[in-house]
């Protein structure tokens, strides 16, 4: 499925398409937000035919893979677990813990979701402990290695001290510890520190040992030892209610649980053993063939099983078993995974329970008929008027929905370095945000149906972001300029807007004087508070990213010769200014659109001082 600007949206696979597609279009179909969202993108439906079942999840497995559709991941963005990655893609791969899975680059690798974030920090602590890794995504000096390099926990990256092949080699041996093969890891360097003692070379033998007493003390720290210690297995099941289904997959490896891994999923959208079927289906796409192991025990049968043992048997080379124990060891462990996921999910009704409570309370205290669903925050940025920004963020059910953020760069010139005016920029932001509705109410439409048919997954026409509150960061000032905008758009009856004063935690509403009567700590008015807090957040990243970029466009135009585009091909190429400084005058030409001479220019900007001796 592809939207209006041709990016792919979903990719699925059906023995019987067309009744496949037909479930997304009816009318009247209860949807899932996620899938309703989709659904309202959608375009274009292209297919590909297969000769058979395997070949289809191959190639579903496949185009996953190489495009990441952003509807095909079955772990929310909701921050809760997070990724390790690699970025393989670098000549010196960085290595980080992050919580967006989304490829900038095919050859980067995300290793999780794992659920105990405190281990997993911990292990990368550990991790650049013992092995010489790149520490910084920066360098410190210009010119030379930083005191990393000197005690040995940096092998040199930024003066290229080190070969990136030698650097990637590395890499794959700090990849296998999440990859859960430690055991083979610890062989390997006992061989090589074995091979460097008989060639006499005593510090490689020693380095190489001290890298084995840390991956030891990084072993030790395993919380729990487990029967069998023979076989490498996986162990999944879930636990669900009428809404989420919470999925744990256990990772056992010689007898010691390695990894713990979380998904949520949609307990609407299908039965359990589908759900643990489209778990596995998405986590063994995403893992290299080395990680998939001889055996999986399942907590339900699956739908498809022997078509997924085949396409797992073909990914790894050689046999894997799925399995559905009843009794002695292997039950024993799937009801120990059953009970983790009891353990997330409660942890997860008990998150909603708070986020509905607030929700009702916030409607008790700004009088409203049922607790809003879609409700928006706004705020300024800037520093005297400079890079003037606001951002809009958008919470529904008492959630941040990030797909629907906004970042506003101000348009009023009466707003500039020097020079700033709050009230003003609210007041544009509220113009320019809810005029395309102004438009419509004065061509006669009626609102209140508008915002029923936003509620719609068939109707696309744009009306389907009507918030049923506004809240403005600021006190009484800021309020009232919102409202002389609303007025001018004839909304201000329409819309239901408070503020929030920063000093007090106080809730202002149209009109009245005195703020309401409230406590900073009650449910509604902490869930206004994460909301404003968000809403700065966002509102200054995208300042400092706007001063970033003037900054950089400032040095990087100072150079002659070297125009807006040029300077873009050059920031695109080499990612950041002080790469460009650190470039030699040959790798500067190598980017396109960047001759010889030039590239002696800009080379020679950067480093006067050659130019002069």
């Amino acid at each position: 499925m592809r939207d209006g600007e041709d990016r792919l949206l979903y990719v699925g696979k059906s023995k019987a398409l067309r009744s496949r597609v037909r479930s997304y279009f009816r009318d009247g179909q209860a949807l899932s937000p996620r899938i309703a969202l989709m659904v309202r993108q959608v375009v274009e439906i292209e297919f590909i035919v297969t000769d058979s079942e395997s070949e289809a999840l191959a190639l579903e497995s496949n185009l996953i893979k190489t495009h990441q559709p952003h509807f095909n991941v079955l772990l929310k963005d909701d921050k809760k677990y997070p990724y390790l990655c690699i970025t393989w893609s670098e000549d010196y791969p960085r290595i980080f813990i992050t919580r967006r899975r989304r490829l900038r680059s095919s050859r980067d690798r995300f290793y999780g979701p794992y659920v105990d974030v405190g281990l997993l920090r911990r292990t990368l602590s550990i991790v650049k402990r013992v092995f010489p890794l790149r520490q910084r995504p920066q360098p410190v000096h210009r010119d030379r290695t930083c005191l990393n390099y000197d005690i040995g926990r940096c092998p040199g990256v930024c003066q290229r001290r080190i070969s990136p092949d030698d650097y990637h080699a590395t890499l794959q041996r700090v990849a296998m510890i999440f990859q859960g093969r430690n055991d083979e890891l610890l062989e390997l360097l006992k061989e090589q520190m074995l091979r460097s003692a008989e060639r006499l070379d005593f510090e490689a033998a020693a380095r190489v040992r001290d890298q084995l007493q840390g991956l030891e003390l990084l072993t030790a720290d395993q919380k729990m030892t487990l029967p069998d210690a023979a076989v490498a297995r996986d162990v999944i099941a879930l636990a669900a209610d009428d809404r989420v289904a919470a999925v744990q997959l256990f990772q056992v490896r010689a007898g010691k649980l390695v990894g713990r891994l979380g998904y949520t999923a949609d307990a609407t959208a299908a039965d359990p053993g589908t759900i643990l079927q489209r778990v596995l289906e998405e986590h063994y796409s995403q893992v290299d063939p080395v990680e998939i192991p001889p055996e999986v025990l399942l907590q339900h049968p699956l739908p498809e099983q022997e078509l997924l043992e085949g396409w797992l048997r073909q990914r790894r080379g050689r046999k894997v078993v799925l399995l559905t124990p009843q009794r002695q060891q292997k039950a024993e462990l799937i009801e120990l995974v059953v009970r983790n996921a009891g353990f997330e999910l409660a942890r997860a009704q008990r998150g909603a329970e708070q986020q509905q409570l607030a929700l009702e309370d916030l409607a008790q205290l700004l009088d409203l008929d049922q607790p809003p669903r879609r409700i928006e925050g706004y705020d300024i940025s800037h520093i005297q008027g400079s890079d003037a920004v606001a951002s809009q963020v958008v919470f529904v059910e008492g959630l941040p929905a990030k797909q629907h953020y906004r970042r506003y760069r101000l348009r009023s010139s009466s707003i500039g370095a020097g020079h700033s005016d709050d009230f003003m920029a609210m007041a544009e932001i509220m113009r320019r945000r809810f005029r395309r509705w102004s438009e419509a109410k004065a061509g006669g439409a009626d609102l209140a149906e508008l915002r029923r048919r936003g509620g719609s997954s068939l109707h696309t026409d744009g009306f389907g972001d009507w918030p049923d509150v506004v809240m403005i960061d600021g006190g009484k000032g800021q309020l009232s300029a919102v409202m002389e905008a609303l007025r001018e758009l004839d909304l201000a009856a329409d819309l239901r807007v408070c503020s929030l004063a920063k000093q007090r935690e106080e809730v202002f509403l149209p009109g009245e004087a005195q703020p309401l009567e409230s406590e900073a700590e009650q449910l509604g008015v902490q869930l206004l508070r994460r909301l404003r807090d968000e809403a700065h957040r966002f509102a200054v990243s995208f300042h400092r990213q706007q001063r970033g970029e003037r900054m950089t466009r400032s040095r990087l135009s100072d150079i002659p010769g070297l125009g807006p585009k040029r300077v873009r091909d050059l920031l695109a190429h080499f990612r950041s200014v002080d790469a460009i400084q650190l470039a030699s005058a040959e790798q500067i030409a190598a980017c396109p659109g960047v001759g010889p001479a030039l590239a002696a220019q800009i080379h020679a900007y950067f480093h006067p001082a050659e130019v002069d001796g």
